[in-house]
Order: C-alpha cells, then structure tokens, then sequence
C-alpha cells in the first residue's frame, strides 16, 4: 500500500514538473541516447500573439527619384527646322540669284554642291556626244537638284538652266552631307524627295513605252502645271517652247504643234501670253 502510495507521489510530481514547465513556456525534448540533462526549447504559447516586423522600406527622397526620369530638354534648346536651313544663307550655303535663261552649273562641270531651288523654274537638259540635246526635267520651287555629286559624281552628267527668275540656294557638298547626317528631320525630306523623284522617272518610262505621243504631251502639260494640288484645279505654266516639249514628249514639234492645236479646241488649254491648263486635260490620259 505505501509502496504503491509512493509511486503515485513520484509520478504526481514528474506530471507537476512537467507542467510547470510547461507553465513557464518551455517544452522537455526526451533524453537522448547519451543521457544528460534534457534540452529546453522555447515554445509558444497559444494565447499568444504573433508580431511580424516588416523589413525597413527604402524611401528616396525628392532628389533621388527626380534623378531617375530623362532630364528635361532646356528650355533654350533649337529644333531644326528643315525649311529655315533650305531657306537661309549659313556655313557652307551661299543664296543666289540667277536671271531668266542663266546657266546654273554645265554638262562637264565639277559637282561640288546640291541646289535647292526657291522660287522659280530650272530646266534639266542633256547633250549627246553627237550634240543633240534632250530635256529630261523642269523643276519648280522646293526642288533638290545636283544631288549626283553626294554619291561620288565627280563631273554633272547634264546642264541646269533658269526659265524663269530663280532664287537659288547653294550648298556645299560637305556642309549637306554633315547636316543629312545630323539632322534627321532634313535627311527625312530629303530621302521622301528622292523617292518621289525616283517614281516619277519610272512613270516616264513606263509613259515613253506603252503610251502615244499625245498621252505623253498632256502627261507632260500636267505634271508642268501641278496638276493634282490642293486648290490648282488649273494653272498657268510659264512660257515653254514647243522644241522643249518634244524634247521631253519623245517626239517631233510638228506632233507637238498639232496635239497642241487640238487640245485648245477642246478647250484643254489656252494661250494667253502663258500657258493655262485646264483639270479637263486629264481625259486624255485616262482615254483608252
């Protein structure tokens, strides 16, 4: 009876440590293989609350984030104008005039600089080694020409010639080819130029195979008078000869001189110390 009395005792206060140890907040790991005094680990409690510490956030200050956005364009800084450039005098642009029937630059001739014409017409023309001579373009205001001597031309493989007054402005080759490079808003205009130059050759072509010579002189009469512009449903070209027309129409000026009776009496042009197109010319192109 005492023995057994005891051991309840014994075994009460094993179950009263324990739980006073457990009071405390510890729990008793079982003694291991190698014996000694068993490892309190703490332990949490379930009345208790978890505190989380959120890591430490890293503010910038104005400074900082201000220095992470692109930095504001100065307020004096100069956006290039392509037409101001084309329109002006400047390191390596010389502004010329040149009177009616003038020569710009001459077959043969050094190509040293790109022209812009400003006002005016300039006439295109080419000699033959035999000395017949063809008119392969007129150009009006806004015109780029002598450009060949930016792909390497050494010499001008034709003649430029004032029809009329021209403002002209001269741009060495050097200054033309730093500011294409530089500047992407002229070299933009200049390369969509080109293009538009380089279609109309084509056209031609495609005009001199398939079309007659009196399609191609209205074609021609046309494209003289702008047709196709806002606002110009017909306009006036400056005085041409009817040898210059069929040198770019392909023909004789007898064929010239006879499409050109019969469009006046139609009523598709009209002289009048000038030449006036009517938009009415346009038929004859679009006739099969």
């Amino acid at each position: 009876m005492h023995g057994r009395f005891q051991g309840k005792n014994v075994h009460d206060a094993r179950n009263n440590a324990t739980l006073g140890q457990r009071k405390r907040g510890y729990n008793v790991l079982e003694r291991g293989m190698s014996g000694g005094v068993p490892m309190a680990l703490p332990r949490e409690s379930k009345s208790s609350t978890k505190i989380t510490v959120p890591a430490p956030i890293e503010r910038k200050s104005q400074r900082t984030r201000n220095s992470t956005r692109p930095p504001p364009a100065p307020k004096n800084s100069r956006k290039f104008d392509a037409q101001v450039f084309l329109d002006t005098i400047g390191e390596g642009r010389k502004a010329l005039l040149f009177p009616k029937k003038q020569t710009i630059f001459a077959q043969g001739s050094p190509a040293d600089a790109v022209f812009y014409l400003q006002t005016g017409k300039v006439r295109l023309t080419v000699v033959s080694k035999e000395g017949k001579e063809a008119t392969i373009g007129i150009l009006s205001d806004g015109s780029f020409f002598g450009e060949g001597s930016l792909a390497g031309q050494p010499l001008r493989m034709g003649s430029a010639t004032a029809m009329t007054d021209c403002a002209v402005l001269r741009i060495e080759k050097r200054a033309m080819v730093d500011t294409l490079h530089r500047e992407h808003t002229l070299s933009d205009l200049f390369v969509a130029y080109l293009l538009t130059r380089n279609i109309r050759y084509e056209e031609d072509l495609v005009d001199q195979l398939f079309n007659s010579s009196e399609k191609r002189l209205a074609r021609v009469l046309l494209m003289l008078a702008h047709f196709g512009k806002e606002g110009k449903p017909e306009s006036v070209i400056p005085k041409i000869s009817q040898e210059t027309l069929a040198e770019m129409v392909g023909t004789t000026r007898s064929r010239v001189s006879f499409f050109m009776n019969k469009f006046r009496k139609l009523g598709f042009i009209r002289y009048n110390g000038e030449l006036e197109v009517h938009s009415s010319l346009l038929s004859v192109v679009l006739h099969d």
